[in-house]
């Protein structure tokens, strides 16, 4: 049996259809018998309203749609949760698009919330170019971007300061003793990964110390296992003995490969990961990291744009936070 129809309603309690739809939409200006015929109807049938629709003539969705570069990693999980909270609080539902790292798959998200008219967008972009928010500015979609920082001020954005996370990173290897630094981070295109590899970068020249960079793109447990087992292979006078992790679960894979290998973590090599997701307390060696406030990244994005979304006037408005040493027992103590 097909879907009932709104001039079945109509029929059935002896209105027109315009009244079926006053009393859906302005029941205020309609008899109360109207009312209640129209109700009864309803009823009878078990007639659904087509919300979806209903939101289209009325010009919004209730719904916001929000891109992350990969939810698979739990810091970007985190994040969609915090902007779910905030969302739900005020009557809105969030679309989650998962760009996994890929350029093409963030553009086809960006594409279907324009066609589907989404009431405001929250981005995590992967790489520099914004020109594809271009068409959200026409129809005066608010935009606030996640975990990044819009060099141009035009859209609001929430962000933490990743060259000061790399910088402490790296100072805390040093300052244990580490003097063969590398990073392993990537893809180079992602601005995070950019702006952390400049924070070590600071501190190792800073140090005087030579710094080897991985660029290995997608960052993942798997790629870390895999370079964990290249670098056990190599001679220990030789091997990095202070990593930086570009993301909490390649310095979990690096350290597990290490550790399966024989080779004493944090004794010879120390590590700090970067994001601090849960399981990098809970790791046998538990991990030290950078923290980011992930879930409040997120809650504070979707706050700005249900702000934008109530009138406020976003440009220029950023909200930029500071990350945290939390130091464990995969990197040796300073001093």
């Amino acid at each position: 049996m097909g879907a009932v129809s709104i001039r079945e309603v109509a029929a059935l309690a002896g209105v027109s259809i315009t009244t079926v739809s006053n009393v859906l939409n302005r029941p205020e200006i309609v008899s109360r018998k109207a009312v209640e015929r129209v109700e009864a109807a309803i009823e009878s049938l078990g007639y659904v309203p087509n919300i979806a629709a209903r939101q289209l003539r009325a010009g919004r969705s209730s719904v916001i749609g929000m891109a992350v570069i990969n939810i698979t990693n739990p810091f970007f999980a985190e994040m969609a949760l915090g902007a779910e909270r905030a969302a739900e609080a005020s009557g809105y539902a969030v679309f989650v698009g998962n760009s996994y790292d890929s350029a093409a798959r963030e553009s086809h998200y960006l594409d279907l919330f324009d066609r589907q008219r989404l009431d405001g967008v929250l981005l995590a972009p992967i790489g520099d170019d914004l020109s594809a928010l271009e068409r959200f500015a026409k129809r005066s979609v608010p935009v606030v971007l996640v975990d990044r920082v819009d060099p141009s001020g035009r859209h609001a954005s929430v962000s933490v300061d990743d060259v000061l996370g790399g910088r402490l990173a790296a100072s805390h290897l040093i300052e244990g003793g580490a003097r063969r630094l590398m990073f392993v981070g990537g893809p180079t295109r992602i601005a995070q990964m950019r702006e952390r590899l400049e924070g070590t970068r600071i501190e190792a020249e800073r140090a005087r110390l030579d710094l080897a960079v991985v660029d290995e793109g997608a960052l993942s447990v798997r790629l870390g296992l895999k370079i964990g087992r290249d670098l056990a292979a190599m001679p220990r006078a030789s091997r990095p003995d202070g990593i930086v992790g570009g993301n909490d679960e390649v310095a979990l894979g690096i350290m597990h490969s290490l550790i399966q290998a024989g080779v004493d973590v944090p004794g010879e090599v120390s590590i700090v990961g970067y994001d601090d997701i849960d399981f990098a307390s809970a790791s046998t060696v538990a991990l030290t990291s950078i923290r980011q406030p992930s879930h409040e990244i997120g809650l504070r994005a979707a706050q700005l744009l249900l702000a934008a979304l109530a009138g406020e006037d976003l440009r220029d408005r950023s909200v930029r936070f500071d990350p945290e040493l939390v130091v464990r027992q995969s990197s040796r103590p300073v001093g």
